[in-house]
């Protein structure tokens, strides 16, 4: 036993957290959880549960449209009720934060309800309590970040846009990352006139071109109003909502805005500044492969270091954490490449690997393969919605480096494809497998000419 009160105490029960706590406890290490909000993070309360299920209920306003090509025929117009929504979901995080605290007692983790600050290399306070651990691990992920202008104070953020007390009929998102493209088609999907402004050309920055231009061209035609090269430059309260002026001239009257322009580390009142610990350019914590900071007792991990900001990538760090520190054998170093994500905007996007112009730096000669086509349920549903595949091949090796998608559950199909780019297939292997017919992703093993090299 070492002469320090924990082996690991970890600030943020979030999912990388949570995580790192319960295997680390799995070695055999004393460890204890901070967390002065709620357990399982942005992910579970603010982000990808919640989020997910604002879009299935998007989802069924165009379930109903599509419904009468097939026979269906309800006997009244469907009625969208907000608040049974938002109280459902609720509901249901309640849930999960239950479980994710139950995982923490199952595995001997302590857990105190407080924001912890650090003392210094090995000691933190919390609740008025001071406590020394071996390592001192940041996990406390990121916050919503709001521009400054005229009116900002009307804004919602991306943790409360969940919990509207009114549903807004006129609906404006400011932005153009994930966040943003989701919570217009959710909001557009539920009812609302929905506009989005972005500052730049075009949104979804890094993602493939196409990918994003066929998205753009699909929302617009879902009824979603995009204001591209455009910023608010001032929001002011007016009877009956919010008039917005933009830097392009335009004026909207809408009844709620939501700043879906960024989140940053969540770090404010950790006490890290008195440490002198090194940051990114960016703000963020600067850790090596070993998730140490400049004081190598205190880790970081997840969104509050700058890498992908996905749970995925926070739960695979915590546990290459664990076996860094608390295991006996030293792992090779985490391998970023290859991640799959999806968008839940409406059309869905899924994606792998290298984008086309990725591809076209990295490779140099590439063959691409695009299928665009109207999918068989719509062929009687009436919809004029489009489903894009792609894949993008090293023409040297024939690898297949890049797969995206857009189109309907195309997170799913992808996270499939993804197994086969990870293991450095090629379009010699997807030619080789059979299809499933009919589906939409057969059409991933079915394109035999490239479309452009």
């Amino acid at each position: 036993m070492s002469d320090f009160d924990y082996d690991l105490f970890v600030i943020g029960a979030g999912s990388g957290g949570v995580r790192a706590a319960r295997t680390a406890a799995a070695t055999g290490a004393r460890v204890a959880v901070a967390e002065d909000r709620y357990l399982g993070g942005t992910c579970v309360n603010v982000g990808c549960v919640p989020k997910k299920l604002y879009s299935y209920a998007a989802h069924f306003h165009e379930a109903f449209e599509d419904a009468g090509g097939f026979g269906w025929h309800l006997p009244e117009a469907p009625r969208f009720e907000w608040a049974t929504l938002r109280d459902n979901k609720v509901g249901e995080i309640k849930r999960l934060n239950d479980i994710y605290g139950r995982l923490l007692d199952t595995a001997g983790v302590r857990l105190i309800n407080g924001r912890a600050k650090v003392l210094d290399a090995h000691h933190v306070s919390v609740n008025d309590e001071t406590l020394s651990a071996e390592k001192i691990l940041v996990a406390v992920g990121g916050w919503p970040w709001v521009p400054e202008f005229p009116g900002n104070q009307h804004v919602v953020d991306s943790n409360r846009v969940f919990d509207l007390e009114r549903f807004p009929e006129r609906f404006l998102v400011l932005g153009g990352g994930y966040i943003a493209v989701e919570f217009a088609s959710i909001f557009n999907g539920l009812g609302s006139d929905a506009h989005l402004v972005y500052r730049g050309e075009l949104f979804l920055r890094g993602f493939d071109q196409q990918v994003r231009e066929f998205t753009r061209d699909e929302m617009a035609k879902k009824g979603v109003h995009l204001h591209f090269e455009a910023n608010i430059a001032s929001i002011e309260k007016v009877e009956g909502g919010l008039r917005v002026s933009l830097t392009n001239g335009e004026q909207l009257e809408v009844d709620a805005v939501l700043a879906a322009t960024g989140r940053r580390p969540h770090l404010e009142g950790l006490g890290l500044d008195r440490l002198d610990i090194a940051l990114t350019d960016s703000g963020h914590l600067r850790v090596n492969e070993r998730f140490e900071t400049s004081v190598p007792s205190i880790l970081a991990l997840g969104d509050v270091t700058g890498g992908p900001e996905l749970t995925p990538v926070a739960l695979a760090e915590a546990m290459q954490m664990v076996r860094h520190h608390f295991d006996e054998v030293e792992p090779a170093a985490l391998d970023y490449r290859n991640i799959p994500t999806a968008v839940f905007c409406h059309p869905n996007i899924g994606t792998v690997g290298l984008s086309e112009e990725q591809a076209r730096q990295a490779c140099g000669e590439i063959r691409v393969y695009v299928a665009d086509f109207r999918p068989m349920k719509h062929t009687l549903s009436g919809s004029s919605e489009r489903c894009l595949m792609k894949l993008i091949v090293d023409d040297a090796s024939d690898v297949v480096v890049g797969a995206h998608m857009v189109g309907e559950e195309a997170g799913e199909v992808i996270q499939g494809i993804a197994v086969a780019v990870r293991a450095g297939l090629t379009k010699a292997d997807f030619d080789a497998t059979v299809g499933i017919h009919p589906t939409g992703a057969e059409e991933f093993v079915t394109m035999r000419a490239p479309t452009r090299r």
